[in-house]
């Protein structure tokens, strides 16, 4: 039985929150807290094993609570934020502060069904994985990059995350060179933070990263990250790779997902990418990466003991369907030992082909 805390200011979302989590015989609802002042006494009082937190608080904001709280008592949390510009932008402070995952507070396009399904399965992911762990060291300095490759190449590079994902992308690609054969990117979010996301990560690396948008090229030196609620999908038109971002069914309930976007690249793109799937709760994207092994991607999957939550990769492995199975920190040095691989097979095939054309017209 996983022991949670609900800490919010609003008492309609505490109640809420609490009913919907209380639904699951897996979980008990311990106590809630209007503020963090009442939910540090209740924390030293009940032990809770995981906090639903918010970030816009009186008396103290979450985000100085959430520092706080990681100094001094470290817990899992998953931030639960209003679905506003500024709250995408606290919630990228909140993961940085020490939360394992976020999620928006029910209302528009997340009915109480659909948040209260995600926060229940987080909530048993992360408490399994017990206290945060600190951020794997990289294996070079902070901000060095991969060298740069000396020709592009119409490569795709396809990466699933969820529980924890942000950190473990912003390893990933924080290492990749400016010239980097395009990227595609789902990372379980929701709309706002999405957004957030890819403009912290864009401050951070050598290429361009951005949100797409329906209809987006897929160039060397970008990187497209589904934008939350959408799906993102591949697609191909003589030459020119793009992406449709779409509505449609949850899958994994998730939307975006990672399967959807894994069987795109499988079928568009073939042999022509490679794929990496990182920490995340569930099977989303286990499927998809087996279907791009399967048709010739080299597939990689982050180990246990570097997972924030060992779901995802976990259900991958089990299905074969990772080539390698890869601490998170060799992961980008990984992917592009494939992207070189790849470029020389290309010349290969180029300079052979020239040749026999030259035989033929001498």
């Amino acid at each position: 039985m996983v022991k949670v805390l609900v800490v919010d200011d609003s008492a309609i979302v505490r109640r809420i929150l609490a009913t919907e989590l209380d639904r699951d015989p897996e979980i008990s609802v311990v106590g809630t807290a209007a503020d963090p002042y009442i939910a540090r006494d209740k924390i030293v009082k009940l032990r809770p094993e995981v906090l639903t937190l918010d970030v816009e608080m009186p008396r103290m904001d979450g985000i100085t609570f959430l520092r706080k709280l990681m100094k001094h008592f470290p817990l899992p949390v998953i931030v639960v934020s209003s679905l506003t510009n500024k709250g995408g932008e606290v919630a990228m402070e909140a993961l940085e502060a020490g939360a394992m995952d976020v999620l928006c507070k029910p209302g528009g396009s997340y009915s109480v069904g659909d948040i209260a399904v995600l926060l229940r399965e987080k909530v048993k992911a992360i408490a399994k994985s017990g206290v945060p762990k600190q951020a794997i060291p990289a294996t070079t300095s902070p901000g060095t990059t991969i060298r740069s490759m000396t020709k592009t190449t119409n490569m795709i590079i396809a990466i699933g995350a969820s529980t924890g994902g942000t950190e473990a992308i912003k390893q990933v690609l924080t290492r990749f060179p400016a010239n980097s054969p395009g990227v595609l990117i789902v990372q379980h979010m929701p709309e706002k933070f999405t957004t957030s996301f890819a403009q912290r990560l864009n401050e951070l690396c050598a290429l361009e990263v951005r949100e797409a948008q329906d209809g987006d090229s897929v160039s060397p030196g970008v990187a497209l990250l589904a934008p939350g609620n959408f799906h993102m999908v591949l697609r191909r038109s003589g030459a020119r790779y793009w992406v449709s971002v779409k509505d449609g069914p949850r899958v994994f309930h998730q939307r975006p997902s990672v399967e959807v976007m894994f069987r795109s690249v499988s079928r568009i793109a073939g042999s022509n990418a490679v794929g990496a799937i990182l920490t995340g709760m569930g099977a989303d994207g286990a499927q998809g990466l087996l279907e791009m092994k399967e048709a010739g991607a080299p597939t990689i999957a982050q180990d246990e003991k570097t997972c924030i939550v060992y779901g995802m990769p976990r259900e991958a492995v089990k299905l074969g369907a990772a080539q390698e199975i890869l601490p998170l920190p060799t992961i980008a040095d990984s992917i592009f030992k494939y992207v070189d691989q790849h470029s020389r097979k290309v010349d290969s095939t180029h300079r052979g082909s020239a040749a026999s054309a030259n035989n033929v017209n001498s």
